[in-house]
């Protein structure tokens, strides 16, 4: 049995990876200050990361999956660590300027993104800080992220626009194309960067067709059972008021994930299960207040 760290756990990426060994029948450890409900089957080790002492210097861990932040985190991390064979950082497609040509390769140059700010430079220093203290680590920087356990109020918005009967408020023509990642596809392409010890350590990842959001809310409303009426706002007003994303397009070349892991699960059925898991998980999702300012600035 394989033994495997994640750090957190108890929300979305790290609570579904964590759940995923456990399924897969890996004696999986997470780390957290339990501040939240656990999965079943995972071991905690119940710690703060940037105050470890002692607590992890007597495991041996065959993985240690690690969704930190910021070179502290991952300095924090690497300090009170005892053995381990495999260190995989889960970072993101925020580390692209948006001026960069697209689509953005693993060597394309990395720096501040006007939409993401302090994230996605604070992801910059912790990857450059993890490949200084282990080279043979593997870094993986996925765009939007979907699927069940999602806390943040993307798709979870769409349905509760189709579940209530609401009319869509859709930026300008719908045209804006977004590219995801569905959260099962990123726990297997850790299985197969772990399975195959590729020579290259960082990996764009995500689904290479990119999606309109005009399409992606007509399958959000199609999972639910819905169909959707759209109204276009055409106003010059931030879409983040109104909408789940940026007014930021842009595309990730994912040909090297494709090499190792040539299939992908479709947008419609990704969809459908993040849907089956929403109307039983509502609370756990974070809510905006889209719809409140859609009914006092744009109806």
């Amino acid at each position: 049995m394989k033994k495997i760290l994640v750090t957190g756990g108890t929300v979305f990426v790290s609570r579904y990876i964590a759940e995923y060994y456990v399924s897969a029948g890996w004696e999986v450890y997470v780390l957290n200050r339990n501040t939240k409900e656990q999965s079943k089957g995972v071991k905690l080790i119940e710690a703060d990361r940037h105050n470890l002492g002692n607590k992890l210097k007597d495991y041996c861990f065959d993985v240690v999956i690690d969704t930190g932040y910021t070179a502290n985190d991952v300095d924090a991390l690497l300090d009170g660590l005892g053995d381990y064979k495999d260190y995989i950082f889960i970072s993101s497609s925020a580390v692209y300027p948006e001026y960069v040509p697209q689509p953005f390769t693993e060597n394309s140059e990395t720096g501040v993104n006007k939409f993401w700010g302090k994230y996605g430079t604070d992801k910059i220093e912790a990857e450059s800080t993890l490949m200084k203290r282990n080279p043979n680590a593997y870094i993986i920087r996925p765009p939007y992220i979907y699927g069940p356990m999602n806390n943040v109020y993307r798709e979870a918005f769409v349905f509760d626009c189709a579940l209530a009967g609401r009319r869509f408020y859709l930026p300008k023509d719908g045209d804006m194309k977004l590219q995801f990642f569905h959260i099962h596809d990123l726990c297997r392409f850790i299985d197969v960067i772990l399975e195959n010890k590729p020579l290259q350590h960082i990996f764009n990842v995500g689904n290479k067709e990119l999606i309109s959001i005009k399409h992606w809310v007509e399958l959000c409303y199609e999972v639910t059972g819905k169909e959707v009426d759209f109204v276009n706002v055409y106003e010059d007003i931030e879409q983040r008021n109104y909408f789940s994303f940026y007014n930021y397009e842009y595309y990730l070349d994912v040909s090297k994930q494709y090499e190792l892991m040539p299939e992908v699960k479709s947008m419609k059925d990704g969809l459908q299960e993040a849907f089956e898991w929403y109307i039983h998980n509502e609370d756990k999702v974070s809510k905006k207040g889209f719809v409140v300012y859609i009914d006092s600035n744009l109806i």
